[in-house]
C-alpha cells in the first residue's frame, strides 16, 4: 500500500474555503456619497427657488415638476442612507446604491424639463 505524495493529502484533507466577499475598491464610496450630496444640494437649492422664489401661478405642468424633483430628492436621500452603511462595502450592495442614485438622476432631469416647458409657456 503506497501513500500520495504530502502536497496531494494536505490538499483533499484541507475543508474548502468559502469565496472571498467582492469588496467595492478603496474611493468608490467617498465619490459616490459625494455625488449624491451634491446632487441633492442642488435639488433642495433649485427647489427653494423655483418652486418658492420665482412669481407666478401653479398649474399642471409645475405640480407635475413639483412632484418629480419630490420623487428625486427623495429617492437621493434613499441612496445617501445606502451609501453611508457599512453593508455597502459589499458590491451587490453598492451596484444597487447606484441603481437608486441614477434613478434619482432621472427624476430629476424629467423635473427639470418639465419645469423649463412650465416656464417657457
Amino acid at each position: 500500500m503506497t501513500l500520495p505524495p504530502p502536497a496531494q493529502q494536505d490538499a483533499a484533507s484541507t475543508p474548502p474555503q468559502p469565496p472571498t466577499p467582492q469588496v467595492v475598491p478603496s474611493g468608490f464610496r467617498q465619490g459616490i456619497i459625494t455625488a449624491i450630496t451634491v446632487l441633492l444640494g442642488f435639488s433642495l437649492a433649485f427647489w427653494k427657488f423655483w418652486g418658492l422664489e420665482t412669481p407666478g401661478r401653479w398649474g399642471t405642468l409645475a405640480i407635475l415638476a413639483a412632484a418629480a424633483l419630490l420623487i428625486a430628492v427623495a429617492l437621493q436621500i434613499v441612496a445617501l442612507f445606502r451609501a453611508l452603511r457599512i453593508e455597502d462595502d459589499a458590491v451587490a450592495e453598492y451596484r444597487q446604491t447606484v441603481r437608486w442614485f441614477i434613478g434619482s438622476a432621472v427624476a430629476l432631469l424629467v423635473g427639470l424639463a418639465v419645469a423649463m416647458v412650465d416656464a417657457a409657456l
